[in-house]
């Protein structure tokens, strides 16, 4: 019986499986990753969702309410951070990293499976989720209560692979007990905090403040600092303001690279993510020894140290 119905939908996807193998060996390595999928579909249930299948390294379920989905997603988030914590005197090993896709919309259910946009953009979402991120269209947002609401960022529009228009698209990022804390000698004190970030790509410069962010690096025209050459993904990488300081992801199949100034080390990223300090490089596709790639100069800036100083003893 085929029937047409109103659902959250919510894919799941579990990130460093790869390096699981190759540091654990396939036996141990495939009972991790099994137990962390059973693990996140138990939060499915226990949120009130349903499973619809899982893929491998993660699933897809429906849920009736917007609410329950986020619920679940922070669900997993938390059960994986747990399950992740070793104690001291185990050896390392490389973490799974989650990341999660919520899309609401009408979904077609057919034979126990479920087909339509929500799906089909639920699904894309993952394609642009940091490691332990949730990202969340605006039908989703809109259909939760204020408090919630007021947890998420917004990423603006991106441009989903498959698809012709933009989404707009938010990001889960305060806990839900909130993101601050109190200890016994009262409110924690933050660092002072750098007050923009300059990229500057042939003659392409711009300044960002932490309030202007996130901003998304591209070839789409739709993206907020668009570099147009092919070698560069449509969304190829992300700067967002978070805990203090500017964090670069990436979002790309070709991968994102940064150079800092002083440094000979290129730190590489594969769907993965680094703080920006200071000054250098971020190569787009290739690391930045490559000199025929697009490369984006990048420098954190803190205003106060550019100001004229008053002479003493004025």
């Amino acid at each position: 019986m085929t029937q047409t119905i109103q659902r959250t939908v919510l894919f799941a996807d579990l990130r460093g499986s790869t390096a699981l193998y190759e540091t654990l060996g396939n036996t141990e390595a495939t009972s991790v990753v099994t137990q962390s999928v059973a693990l996140i579909a138990r939060v499915v249930q226990n949120c009130g969702g349903t499973v619809v299948k899982t893929l491998g390294d993660g699933l897809m379920a429906m849920f009736p309410t917007a609410s329950s989905a986020v619920q679940a997603a922070d669900e997993m988030h938390d059960s994986l951070e747990r399950i992740g914590t070793r104690p001291a005197d185990s050896p390392p090993r490389p973490a799974l990293k989650l990341q999660v896709g919520l899309a609401g919309g009408e979904v077609v259910e057919m034979a126990g499976d479920y087909f339509g946009d929500a799906v089909n953009v639920a699904a894309r979402l993952l394609d642009h989720a940091g490691d332990n991120e949730t990202l969340v269209t605006s039908t989703v947002l809109e259909a939760l209560d204020a408090v919630d609401r007021g947890r998420f960022r917004s990423l603006d529009r991106l441009q989903l692979r498959g698809r012709v228009e933009p989404v707009y698209v938010h990001l889960l990022e305060a806990h839900r007990w909130g993101d601050t804390a109190a200890t016994a000698y009262g409110d924690i004190l933050r660092a002072p905090e750098p007050e923009g970030i300059r990229l500057v790509w042939l003659d392409l410069n711009r300044v960002y403040s932490p309030h202007s962010l996130p901003v998304v690096l591209g070839r789409s025209p739709q993206a907020t600092y668009c570099i147009d050459d092919s070698r560069v993904s449509r969304s190829h990488a992300r700067i967002d303001w978070h805990g203090g300081a500017f964090q670069l992801t990436d979002l790309s199949y070709n991968g994102t690279y940064v150079r800092f100034s002083g440094d000979s080390e290129i730190v590489s990223l594969r769907r993965g993510t680094c703080t920006l300090h200071g000054s250098g490089v971020i190569g787009l596709g290739s690391p930045p020894a490559d000199v025929t790639a697009p490369h984006v100069r990048f420098e954190v800036m803190k205003f106060a140290d550019t100001q004229p100083q008053r002479p003493h003893g004025l």
